[in-house]
């Protein structure tokens, strides 16, 4: 086996665990308005037993409903009413000889008043997150003391409904990391000021889950190597921490960091390596003699294997790995590691948490559907269908129709794959966009789709097939306004930048749009050594990109020097300047330019001269991705396979 410690068999407590992979905590909003279990969040847990993690451990899960709401769909472990769809949920991933533990977790000064009727929210102390914007109250003593109880309490509601164990969310932020950080603990009872004192609160309730659920009952603690905010939790603080537990009697320590003030830590974008931050579990693994559980950034089975191998953890927390492929581990196992779909780390996921939503991929259309979307029906029957487009929709369109047994037949009129994926993995930084071309196209190619590139077919061409359906993915146009000197030979589209590879250096370049094509055209000229500004027509730079992507992106974006001024509209350009308005004063603004990018965003071709020939000529047309309407790689994926899965 390629994968020997990977796939060794290893023990947290008493508890053996089949494999090395774990599936930490991630959010999903898919439990009930009540907090049971859902059908949709056991076949989700479910679909990652089956596809080879050897322990599940839950989205945080609620154990006060006054003050220690998370999200409004949460699992929740605070009465008996909750015991039946938990032990539906244990049994449902027990199947498949994979253990899972019930997170429990309050969010204290992390959460909003909006989530608890409109009460203010609750802390150690009545420091506000700068990211919340909201101050908290102090919880009282016995406040704490009633917390320590509802802990409790969760963890014995786990245990009643055969959960294997419970973990302790001390890390990200949240309460219990709230009271071991110095930062956000400034109380003066008996749960403030010295080092034990600040973790007393987590000291009862790990004494307390032992004295009702028994010592063989496994603890596990998530903490933060390192919270990266300054007078938070530091390094050297950590590994006080994880060596205090482990005297104490848990079983195991789950390593993150972050908090949501430092939340590009939490959840990576995309420019973050893989291991950027192993020192973290490596100082503790180093200091204590329980197992390690560690969050590395992992994407790749290869990556976790050498951590194992470098005895930087003992088990490798695999998250969103397992979100865009549910079989990671077992073709991992199986030796088809190019058939993982990789995780991109373009944050979809907790975006669609932070906007109120159910948990969703941009590269999984199935994750939260899991009950609705089982197995493909074959009935394709060898009928052909033809894909207009190799981008994201087309390909995944194409693959699944293939799963499905139809003929498929796809066309790209460019010499590559990948469409507006493909030009996104130019920038720097986002090189792992590739991986996900890659692996679509070694997916179709498997799956023996007649791939045709460099072609653009007729409406004659398509006659000659004799289509059963056609699938129309031919992306979107971009968006050019019909302004003075617009079509000027120093007037270039941010796709074109990209496709094109545009070399040019020391020179004056204006981007127009600061939408992610943008600022990534920007940072790709910027890099190159050239003087770029972005303009911005509306009041903020960046709108509709997720906070963290946009934090990330600008930071290197002022490291380069780039300039980027919201309120700027475009009204004109001539050969060495652009025209800008005001939209606060209305006042006219002329900006040297050597040359004027244009990322203006981009338009469906739902309507488009072809399209329509398209619909004269032939029945069952289908328009997808941004054919259909333009959007993001997430919009791409789940309307080639929504429309592929119900071609009938």
């Amino acid at each position: 086996m390629e994968y020997e410690k990977l796939f060794t068999s290893g023990r947290i407590g008493q508890l053996r665990l089949k494999n090395r992979i774990v599936m930490p905590a991630m959010g999903t909003s898919l439990a009930t308005s009540t907090g049971e279990a859902s059908d949709e969040i056991i076949k989700y847990y479910e679909e990652r037993a089956k596809g080879g993690c050897g322990l599940i451990i839950t989205e945080i899960t609620r154990i006060d409903n006054e003050t220690g709401v998370g999200t409004l769909n949460q699992l929740c472990a605070i009465e008996g009413k909750h015991v039946p769809r938990l032990e539906r949920l244990a049994r449902a991933v027990h199947r498949h000889d994979t253990k899972i533990f019930l997170q429990l977790h309050h969010p204290g000064r992390q959460s909003h008043s909006r989530l608890i009727d409109g009460r203010q929210i609750a802390a150690p102390s009545p420091i506000t997150c700068k990211t919340i914007g909201e101050e908290p109250r102090e919880m009282t003593t016995e406040e704490v003391e009633g917390l320590v109880k509802k802990f409790v309490i969760g963890a014995k509601i786990a245990q009643t409904a055969g959960i294997d164990g419970v973990e302790l969310h001390g890390a990200h932020g949240y309460l219990i990391g709230q009271f071991m950080s110095p930062l956000t603990n400034r109380r003066t009872d008996k749960y403030g000021g010295s080092f034990n004192n600040r973790m007393r609160f987590v000291t009862e309730i790990i004494l307390g889950i032992k004295h009702i659920c028994g010592p063989k009952f496994p603890i596990s603690v998530r903490i933060d190597g390192d919270e990266f905010v300054e007078g938070g939790i530091t390094h050297e603080e950590a590994i006080k921490m994880a060596r205090y537990l482990e005297s104490i009697g848990v079983d195991a320590i789950n390593v993150s960091s972050g908090t949501y003030e430092s939340a590009v830590t939490i959840i990576e974008p995309i420019s973050y390596k893989e291991g950027w931050k192993k020192h973290l579990a490596q100082g503790i693994k180093d200091n204590v003699k329980i197992p390690v559980i560690a969050c590395n950034a992992i994407k790749t089975p290869e990556f976790a294997e050498k951590l194992l191998e470098e005895g930087n953890c003992d088990f490798v927390a695999v998250g969103r790995g397992q979100l865009a492929d549910p079989q990671w581990g077992k073709k991992a196992m199986e030796g088809r590691e190019k058939e993982i779909r990789p995780c991109i780390a373009c944050l979809h996921c907790i975006e669609q948490l932070m906007n109120g939503k159910a948990v969703e991929c941009a590269v999984n259309p199935r994750l939260g559907y899991e009950v609705e979307y089982t197995d493909y029906k074959k009935d394709g029957n060898g009928r052909r269908v033809v894909v207009i487009g190799g981008g994201p929709a087309g390909m995944e369109a194409a693959r699944v129709l293939a799963e499905r047994e139809y003929k498929v037949v796809l066309f790209e009129k460019k010499e590559n794959l990948g469409g507006s994926v493909y030009l996104g993995s130019k920038p720097p930084c986002k090189e792992r966009l590739q991986n996900l071309v890659d692996n679509m196209e070694y997916q179709i190619r498997q799956l023996g789709v007649d791939i045709r590139l460099g072609t653009a077919p007729t409406i004659e061409d398509i006659k000659a097939l004799d289509p059963y359906s056609i699938f129309v993915a031919m992306g979107g146009n971009s968006i050019v306004p019909e302004l003075p000197g617009v079509h000027g030979e120093n007037v270039v589209l941010a796709t074109d930048v990209l496709d094109k590879e545009m070399d040019v250096k020391n020179k004056k370049i204006l981007v127009v749009g600061s939408g992610m094509t943008g600022l990534e055209t920007a940072e790709y000229l910027a890099e190159k050594g050239n003087e770029v500004t972005v303009v911005e027509m509306v009041k903020e730079i960046g709108p509709g990109v997720h906070g963290s992507v946009l934090y990330d992106i600008t930071t290197r974006l002022k490291k380069y020097g780039v300039e980027m001024i919201p309120r700027r509209q475009l009204v004109g350009i001539d050969k060495e300047r652009a025209y800008v308005l005001n939209t606060f004063n209305n006042e006219k603004i002329a900006m040297e330019a050597d040359y004027v990018v244009l990322s203006l965003g981009v338009g469906s071709v739902a309507n488009s001269q072809f399209v329509q020939e398209l619909e004269e000529n032939f029945n069952n047309i289908r328009i997808l991705g941004d054919a259909s309407r333009p959007g993001k790689i997430s919009n791409a994926t789940q309307t080639g396979f929504d429309l592929a899965y119900t071609l009938e």
